[in-house]
């Protein structure tokens, strides 16, 4: 019994230490001091993949395939308790769509990228500009330039998408089975 409460204790510990740790690994190597946001670097390879879904309307602005991946220390502190440490960061990667038949039948595919889309989560409000509301930092990036944020400011380039997501803390959930609880 004595050795189970133990391993409970230790398995906590390292939790909270790992989610303790987001704001460090986050503000020192994806958000610079002036508040200007990177395009975090081996996300695919190296992050929790939280949903896919398809956007087929070539006339919607989201058009192609969303792949959305957050640092694993982050999806493990969401579930622990339903909300976004301070720290987390989100990457929604839009990717063209391909099509054809395979042997499985008529298929659709991610492709190239087009674009992507960084949120980082600041509560402590460490960052003020056009970049930085409602608790987030928020950034897109195009395929053909990936270095540079192209953003003109949250209100004028998120809020409008990410209005229905408000008392979601903005961020759309339903496609992402990882953050079910």
């Amino acid at each position: 019994m004595y050795t189970r409460i133990l391993t409970a204790v230790i398995l906590t510990a390292s939790f909270v230490a790992a989610a303790s740790d987001l704001p460090t690994q986050t503000f020192a190597t994806v958000v610079d001091k002036q508040g200007g946001i990177q395009l975090p670097k081996n996300f695919r390879q190296e992050w929790t993949h939280l949903g896919s879904w398809v956007v087929t309307d070539e006339k919607a602005p989201g058009h192609g395939f969303h792949d959305v991946y957050t640092q694993p220390e982050a999806a493990r502190a969401f579930n622990q308790t339903g909300k976004f440490a301070d720290g987390t960061v989100l990457v929604k990667e839009i990717r063209s769509i391909g099509a054809g038949a395979l042997t499985t039948g008529q298929a659709q595919w991610a492709t190239d990228p087009a674009v992507w889309f960084v949120m980082v989560k600041d509560s402590k409000a460490r960052f003020d500009g056009p970049h930085w509301a409602e608790g987030w930092g928020w950034a897109l990036y195009e395929a053909k330039d990936p270095t540079t944020n192209v953003s003109v400011s949250f209100e004028q380039t998120c809020q409008g998408c990410h209005l229905p997501a408000k008392d979601s803390d903005w961020v759309f959930l339903d496609g992402y089975p990882t953050l079910k609880r």
